[in-house]
């Protein structure tokens, strides 16, 4: 009885209220839901964002690499702050042959309605973004490879890239490295503590097919390159890439106007034993100036190189390098000077490359010019020098000193050897003639040593 009592007030109540009365409570109620809502999402985001934004970014990423998978561990956004922070990233191949971990990624000023609700993508909504990602770890599983970066910062207003503390290395020591190859080959290894990058096209970027940048700066860079030349090359293997044939590779559009290295190292070495001291070439104190990097312009474009360097801690060397683009013949064109060096610096390298050894000499100048046609360097060597005396090393021991070292030392020194090489009266001086034909196993900067090194052993006699 009580209960039929308050059910018929409850329906007298509401049929005394108006229409506008009704709706103002329902609008009331509304209002009361919206402000949970929003609160629930100011407050404790990750509620929604767990389970929406994080399935979005992987859902929208299956689309578009679908022969990846991405992992996102975490996901949290401050509205406020407009800053989106993703934890714990895993990025793999579905073969397993690369495997990407990023330790975090924040984004900021995204335009997130406009993202979230268009279904195509609009450049408009990310034009004021900003990107952080750090403790990035790139793994090649076939290569046995790893690129670590510290940290990387994209800015779309600013058009800019920065990158912390790159490093690419082998996960093999050098030994297990060269064990694994039954051939001839080159393990590299190179730490960059900073990369620039100016006026890059974020638009080209996210279309996927065009690069262009204004300017890349590299400062501090150390590159270590080491061949094992008591193998032999694999005739089955492709042969390494030249420049012009890297940038031709390249299916994308690349454009880059200028790229500055400053203050850098280069180690060259080659190995003729396992166990054994590597000969050594060394170029420090690197400033390089390249232009005009492109590819698939259609134009007959050439990358120009301007390059100083400390050249085996002796000698200041300048280089300037002409690099057609758009041939297919392997050519270009390079030349050069080196300033006053005791010649005995070179011996790092040829008394275990060559098996001699420089006792004396000082070369007070030289310059050099060479032309590459097809793979055929030719050109010249000017070197004056004087009191050059040089040694012949046994094979086996590197030894000058037994009866039967010394034979060819002295045959070297009386027939071979020129110990003089300053102009006459007239200015005249022998030029070294250069002549070389690249092997097919041979990359840029081995080719480029060699051809060099052929004009300087002319006009010495080696």
């Amino acid at each position: 009885m009580i209960k039929l009592k308050i059910k018929y007030l409850q329906t007298i109540y509401w049929r005394k209220l108006s229409p506008g009365k009704i709706a103002l409570h329902a609008s009331f109620a509304a209002g009361i839901i919206m402000l949970l809502v929003v609160l629930i999402f100011l407050f404790f985001p990750q509620i929604y964002l767990n389970g929406f934004i994080k399935n979005h970014i992987i859902d929208s990423f299956a689309k578009a690499y679908p022969e990846y998978s991405i992992k996102i561990n975490d996901v949290n956004f401050d509205i406020l702050k407009n800053h989106l922070e993703c934890n714990s990233i895993l990025l793999t191949k579905t073969d397993s042959s690369i495997s990407c971990k990023i330790k975090t990624i924040s984004l900021n000023r995204i335009g997130w309605i406009k993202l979230l609700l268009k279904k195509e993508f609009q450049y408009n909504s990310i034009d004021n973004a900003s990107l952080d990602a750090e403790g990035i770890v790139i793994n090649f599983k076939q290569s046995q490879n790893q690129i670590q970066c510290v940290r990387i910062h994209l800015s779309i207003p600013d058009s800019v890239i920065v990158a912390d503390s790159l490093r690419f290395h082998s996960l093999m020591t050098d030994e297990q490295f060269f064990a694994a190859n039954k051939f001839r080959s080159t393990r590299y290894r190179f730490v960059v503590p900073s990369i620039i990058v100016h006026g890059f096209s974020y638009l080209g970027l996210l279309n996927g097919d065009n690069y262009r940048a204004r300017s890349i700066n590299i400062r501090d860079a150390f590159m270590d390159v080491l061949v094992n030349m008591d193998k032999s090359f694999d005739t089955k293997s492709p042969s390494p890439l030249m420049p012009s044939e890297g940038l031709d590779s390249i299916k994308d559009t690349i454009r880059i106007a200028s790229l500055h290295v400053m203050n850098s190292r280069l180690n060259y070495y080659e190995s003729y034993a396992a166990d054994a001291k590597a000969a050594l070439v060394t170029f420090d104190k690197m400033q390089l100036f390249a232009e005009g990097i492109v590819n698939h312009t259609g134009q007959h474009d050439t990358i120009i190189i301007h390059a100083k360097t400390n050249f085996m801690s002796a000698s200041t060397m300048k280089l300037l390098m002409f690099i057609p683009l758009g041939s297919p013949q392997f050519s270009f064109s390079y030349s050069g000077s080196l300033s006053r060096m005791e010649v005995s610096s070179l011996n790092k390298f040829l008394e275990i490359a060559e098996h001699h050894r420089i006792k004396s000499g000082i070369l007070h100048e030289a310059a050099f010019n060479v032309n590459v046609n097809s793979g055929h360097a030719t050109g010249f060597v000017n070197a004056e020098y004087n009191n050059l005396s040089v040694a012949v090393l046994n094979k086996n021991t590197r030894s000058e000193n037994g009866m039967l070292d010394r034979i060819p030392s002295f045959i070297a020194k009386t027939f071979i050897i020129k110990e003089n090489n300053l102009p006459d009266k007239s200015g005249f001086i022998k030029k070294g003639i250069v002549k070389y034909t690249r092997k097919p196993d041979e990359p840029f900067i081995q080719f480029v040593w060699f051809g060099l090194r052929s004009g300087v052993a002319n006009v010495v006699g080696f």
